[in-house]
């Protein structure tokens, strides 16, 4: 029992230190597991208490309320307890419940300034909040009755009372007000007149309604009804489309907090709910898409809404049940609108961008299975859901179960080569290859090319397809046909990637193939989703150096290119990206061993080539001839959308890109102007790991050579502080951190609102980390930026920290051979002397060579280190009267003065 009670105070202790530092997370943790290991009420009342004030500073005031409560309970007369608790809920905007808390306070410490305060300045805010709110009761009315009256001819004074709805219902106490006031069924009514503007005002106003609001949530989805929230989704007109796809993902957010918040006990009926309500609402999405009259683009929305709400945000939360329960569901109604043949008899509406979204939503459910149980399960759903076009609905049928084939190949490919498999299916694609039917051709001709994709089936393809799409090629009438049997013969040629001697086809092919893609892009005449096509082929024909350098030169090809990138159909993203990474070199380049080389000429196997082309000068004049062409705003854009076709691998492709881009310095301010510093924020955020990285060292770049707040205006430059501290992570490499450190040198050197960011983000600790790092670059440009963050109080006081050798490893720097770490370490220890005189007492106990160090600084034949030396010195005798003393006491006064008489160094 003892030794238990000690951790338990010993925990409380370490909080109490972290919390006094502003680790808030820690201290929470700290006091957490405390919490686990006391048995005491009055100890776990304590430590219900501080987690309250940490809760407090971490902003999350439903669990700050929730720990003062327990404190409360154990003891009524807590004041602490109370007034957090009070704090707690005026942020939740309970303020009577807020005012009974502070008013018990007072009454518990009638003397407390503090609580007589805040209980005169909430007395104020209620006051304002009941004036407001009784002027606002006349003002929801007067908004829905001219919205609602059908003769009010005036449009202006409509669109000015739905925009002050919109604005209201933002605010909690409004949205709240147009609640209780039977706003809902009102806005239903809005709904319901089937007129665009009074539907979006409507909408917007519901999403102010709903917004982190759950019990609300349940009570509109109530009254609305799902059926009626699918069908206004499903709409013609793509803005009320858009607005209603907002709609639901806020409903679908405000849902799912109500599941993730740990409700025990009395609430359990809530969760159940809850979980019945997301349900319900994504059986109607699922609904929507095979519905006939629903338009394409709300297909669209609702196929966006699925890939975003139901798979897992990320492989900690254990729980997948809404996919598992969503492929049980709907997989079969997904795979509808995936084998949809376009054109064809009562065919669903759909867009260019349908097919990629199914593919991706596939995708998302079947990376989100976790055992191979849930894994065949899918399998079989897809080969039953295949068979059943493919046998006995004659040619139609046949059609659907190959596009079927395409969007699973282009999907969860594994699940797309089972089917592939399937008896009968293969050799129905190599025969409708030659369909004399152009759109049934064109089915073909794709599901070839996705198979050609997924090597597994290559050379069986190979063999059979390379014949089949040359045929095609030379003989058919039809460019669409033609462009897309080309791609096949792209991606069958290209097997062997980056290697030069590798190709299937016979020298000089590539370079004509190449040819007719630039030609077939650049022709307006011919319609996008076919030009699409020719993309795709540049992105496999790239991989052979003659062809970038071709294509470089082709200012209208590559103009063509960025137009594409930029239009609605997003399907094309990811051929544009990987065309320019092949341009750029920014792919991984496999160094082969070189002992295998030797084994593999000795046993004449194939050796991998580089081009000749594919060297350093060469990459250079393709990148500079690429930002002429303006590739960077073409990356902007593309970055900018926000769509299911920029995929992770699609956002890693486009940050290797921009780290071409900015590899010579000189360019780096041109890229920044065409706004590559703001799409780059984003992709260091989000996306692969590799992906991250590359925009944060892209990031890191720019902010070394450019002035970082000219490049990242605003606030924009305290979003670069985050991926530049990830770029310090031990598993980065060398050059990574050695850029991370430097760029975050200079953000440290701006204002201290930014040092107070990276000290937020944790970096100090890592920097003192390479401090000690063997490489001396990155040892250096560990010390400067150690120097530019010692401006900070916080910094500076933990240079006085017990135990820590950070003061020591400054001064044995300022005595180092390297003269640039001296320069450093030396200008660290002026700055501190100066800022923080409590350290200049310290100096003489961390070393006991502190005095020979500073007299070599000042005997330096660098002024500059002489300068630094003086300072020290300086400040170290105005500090204390024991250091001066012990500083006139040695040979410090003679060289001081020999130093004052030297004309040449004023």
């Amino acid at each position: 029992g003892a030794h238990r009670q000690v951790t338990a105070e010993q925990l409380r202790a370490r909080g109490n230190a972290l919390f006094q530092a502003g680790d808030h997370g820690a201290a929470l943790a700290a006091y957490t597991e405390a919490l686990s290991l006391s048995d005491a009420a009055s100890e776990r009342a304590v430590l219900h208490r501080n987690r309250a004030a940490c809760y407090l500073k971490l902003e999350d005031y439903i669990k700050a309320e929730a720990d003062a409560t327990k404190a409360i309970e154990a003891d009524g007369r807590d004041v602490k307890a109370l007034f957090r608790r009070s704090q707690a809920l005026q942020q939740l905007g309970r303020l009577d419940q807020a005012v009974s808390d502070l008013q018990r306070c007072v009454s518990l410490e009638p003397r407390n300034k503090a609580f007589q305060e805040a209980l005169r300045a909430l007395g104020s805010s209620m006051h304002e909040k009941m004036k407001a709110m009784s002027c606002t009761d006349s003002k929801v009315e007067q908004m829905f009755q001219i919205l609602l009256d059908l003769d009010e001819k005036d449009a202006d004074k409509k669109q000015k009372a739905a925009q002050n709805l919109i604005v209201l219902a933002r605010e909690e106490a409004g949205a709240e007000k147009i609640f209780q006031s039977d706003g809902v069924r009102l806005l239903m009514q809005l709904l319901d007149t089937a007129k665009a503007d009074l539907m979006l005002a409507a909408l917007r106003t519901l999403v102010g309604l709903c917004s982190g609001h759950r019990s609300r949530t349940t009570a509109i989805l109530a009254e609305l009804g799902a059926p009626r929230l699918a069908a206004v989704l499903g709409v013609e007109h793509e803005q009320v489309s858009l607005a209603a796809c907002n709609l639901l993902h806020v409903m679908f957010d405000s849902l799912k907090e109500g599941l993730q918040k740990d409700f025990r006990g009395k609430e359990d009926a809530l969760v159940l709910d809850s979980s019945r309500d997301l349900k319900l609402l994504i059986k109607h999405l699922l609904e929507l898409l095979v519905l006939e009259g629903a338009s394409a683009h709300g297909r669209d929305n609702a196929l966006n809404l699925l890939i975003k709400v139901v798979p897992r945000k990320s492989p900690k939360e254990t729980n997948n049940s809404l996919s598992l329960w969503v492929i049980d569901q709907g997989l079969k109604k997904i795979l509808e609108v995936g084998s949809t043949v376009c054109g064809s008899l009562g065919s669903l509406p759909v867009t260019e961008n349908t097919r990629m979204s199914t593919s991706v939503l596939l995708s998302k459910l079947y990376e989100d299975l976790k055992c191979d149980a849930e894994r065949e399960n899918f399998h079989h759903l897809c080969e039953d859901y295949v068979r059943s076009w493919f046998e006995g609905h004659e040619l139609p049928g046949k059609l659907r179960a190959i596009q079927t084939v395409s969007c699973l190949l282009q999907g969860p490919s594994d699940a797309g080569n089972r089917v592939l498999e399937l008896e009968g299916i293969m050799d129905s694609v190599l025969s409708l290859c030659a369909s004399v039917c152009e759109a049934h051709q064109l089915v073909a001709v794709e599901a070839l090319i996705h198979a050609a994709d997924k090597a597994k089936r290559a050379s069986f393809i190979t063999a059979n397809g390379v014949n089949l799409l040359k045929e095609i090629y030379k003989h058919s009438e039809r460019d669409s046909i033609r462009i897309r049997a080309l791609v096949g013969l792209c991606k069958l040629g290209s097997a062997g990637g980056t290697d030069f001697s590798m190709k299937q086809f016979a020298e000089g092919s590539t370079m004509k193939l190449a040819k007719q893609c630039r030609k077939w892009l650049c022709n307006e005449a011919i319609d996008a989703g076919t030009r699409r096509w020719a993309v795709e082929g540049l992105a496999y024909l790239t991989f052979d150096a003659d062809v970038k350098e071709e294509f470089v030169e082709d200012k209208a090809a590559m103009q063509a290119m960025f137009q594409l990138a930029k239009s609605e159909d997003r399907s094309v993203l990811y051929a544009v990206a990987s065309t320019l990474v092949n341009c750029t070199n920014s792919y991984d380049h496999e160094e082969p061993d070189p002992q295998m080389l030797e084994l593999a000429k000795y046993a004449k196997q194939h050796i991998p080539e580089q081009h000749p082309k594919d060297k350093p000068e060469f990459v250079k004049r393709r990148v500079r001839k690429l930002l002429t062409a303006g590739v960077v705003s073409a990356l902007a854009c593309m970055v900018k959308s926000e769509n299911p076709a920029l995929t992770s691998s699609c956002r890693e492709l486009i940050s290797r890109v921009f780290l071409a881009l900015v590899e010579e310095a000189e360019d780096r301010g041109g890229v920044v102007a065409q706004g590559g510093g703001k799409a780059l924020i984003p992709l260091s955020l989000e996306g692969t790991e590799v992906g991250q990285t590359k925009a944060a060292q892209a990031l890191a770049k720019i902010t070394i050579t450019s002035n970082p707040e000219m490049a990242f205006p605003g606030e924009r430059i305290y979003e670069v502080v985050r991926p530049l501290v990830s770029l310090l992570h031990l598993q980065r490499t060398g050059l990574e951190n050695f850029e991370g450190l430097m760029a975050l040198t200079n953000l440290a050197g701006i204002s201290e609102r930014l040092r107070q960011k990276i000290l937020k983000e944790r970096a100090v600790p890592m920097i003192e980390g390479y401090m000690f790092e063997e490489h001396e670059l990155i040892r250096l440009a560990a010390t400067e930026c150690m120097c530019n963050m010692a401006m900070s109080k916080e910094v500076q006081e933990m240079f006085l920290a017990e135990g820590s050798d950070r003061l020591k490893l400054m001064v044995l720097y300022s005595g180092e051979e390297d003269e640039k770490l001296r320069r450093a370490a030396s200008g660290t220890l002026a700055m501190l002397t100066a800022l923080h005189p409590p350290i200049c007492k310290r100096i003489p106990q961390v070393t006991v060579h502190w005095l020979e160090i500073l007299q070599a600084l000042l005997l330096s034949p660098s002024v500059e280190l002489q300068h630094r030396g003086a300072v020290v010195v300086m400040n170290m005798m105005a500090a204390a009267q024991e250091v001066a003393e012990q500083l006139i006491a040695s040979e410090m006064l003679e060289i001081l003065s020999v130093l004052a008489k030297d004309k040449d160094k004023p």
